[in-house]
């Protein structure tokens, strides 16, 4: 704490009636915001992934709070309970193991449901390894698809990269470690050794490190061969393939029915990203029959 500040104090002004969905350290805990602990120590219930782990969190701030399981095999019985005791006009929070709740980790159905049933929803927001991965990768952000955890087995892995792998945006992967030299295989194999790729192992924790370079390479890397911990892979954009001649002539004789050359250029020029002057010439060659 900087000297002079004087350290938080948690407000106790009761919460509001409503579904509260809190997100939690991903490994350093002090990463945990304010307003979170006031709707932790607030909260009527609170549904948690695992409630060994919650229990633990809880602990560290000096909260106690009845704590419902709620993970993918005890979703179907602890819902109703949840929304019966938002029926009660009650406050519940929603927390996973780590990170934000719902980026592949449950409570989607949920929020859904509760949303459906005109209860209110607020989102806590806070930590999320999907983020922190992607603000310090060095990778472009104006774009990016968050893919969840590949397949486990090769093959289907390989039919779900090959899904992606047109898709020019930075991709970001969960993993564990136990397969992440056989994921970033594959990705090397579909997506292109070529593209820059960062592997972000324990971030916010002791050991927090990155990989980077081209897939193959990581790929290739012995440190990457089942590491502990957490583990998240974004890959850059792969590069568009150049157009053709054949690709350019085809596009401007199309647009050459409809268009004045000076506009035909430009729409071909934006389509196929290429420079408007260059396409402008070989409209005028082309309607010139050259």
């Amino acid at each position: 704490m900087a000297r002079g500040i004087p350290p938080p104090t948690l407000d106790d002004a009761p919460l509001a009636a409503g579904l509260y969905v809190v997100a939690t350290p991903i490994g350093n805990l002090r990463d945990i915001t304010l307003r979170a602990l006031d709707v932790l120590a607030a909260a009527d219930l609170v549904l948690a992934e695992d409630t060994r782990v919650g229990g633990k969190l809880l602990s560290a701030y000096g909260l106690s709070a009845k704590l419902e399981r709620y993970d993918e095999h005890g979703a179907e019985r602890t819902r109703p309970k949840a929304l019966a005791a938002l029926a009660q006009g009650k406050a519940v929070a929603l927390i996973s193991d780590a990170g934000t709740p719902l980026v592949s980790d449950p409570g989607f159905k949920l929020v859904r449901d509760a949303a459906a049933e005109g209860y209110a929803v607020f989102p806590i927001p806070g930590a999320s390894a999907l983020l922190a991965g992607l603000s310090a990768a060095g990778l472009p952000t104006d774009r990016f698809l968050f893919a969840g955890f590949p397949p486990p087995k090769s093959a289907a892995r390989r039919t779900f990269l090959e899904e992606l792998a047109p898709i020019r945006s930075t991709l970001v992967f969960f993993e564990g470690g136990s397969r992440l030299a056989a994921s970033l295989a594959d990705m090397a194999a579909v997506l292109g050794g070529e593209r820059e790729a960062v592997v972000c192992r324990e971030l916010t924790k002791l050991y927090e490190t990155f990989y980077r370079g081209p897939l193959s390479d990581l790929a290739a890397d012995p440190r990457l061969d089942a590491p502990k911990g957490e583990i998240v892979i974004l890959v850059g954009p792969g590069r568009e393939a150049e157009a053709s001649a054949t690709d350019v002539d085809a596009a401007l004789t199309d647009a050459l029915a409809r268009l004045r050359p000076a506009e035909a250029a430009a729409e071909v020029a934006k389509a196929l990203g290429l420079p408007r002057r260059e396409v402008y010439q070989r409209a005028m060659a082309l309607r010139a029959g050259q």
